[in-house]
């Protein structure tokens, strides 16, 4: 009985860090941006034009202005 016990609290400790684990998707995110900035300079540059000015940097998360 002590040895079912015993791998069920193991069991449930390993389902528990597989669950709440990352999966990455944040760094992917964070490098997906960084390569999508880099290319929209190269674009401006290439085209002579200023890099675009994002309005909603300005603007309050909850929508506030």
């Amino acid at each position: 009985m002590k040895i079912a016990q015993i791998c069920a609290l193991a069991g449930a400790l390993i389902l528990s860090s597989v669950a709440l684990a990352e999966g990455g998707g944040d760094r992917t995110f964070e490098k997906m941006m960084a390569a999508k900035d880099v290319a929209m300079e190269k674009y401006a540059a290439k085209e002579g034009k200023s890099e675009p000015v994002v309005s909603s940097d300005a603007k309050d998360e909850t929508g506030e202005m």
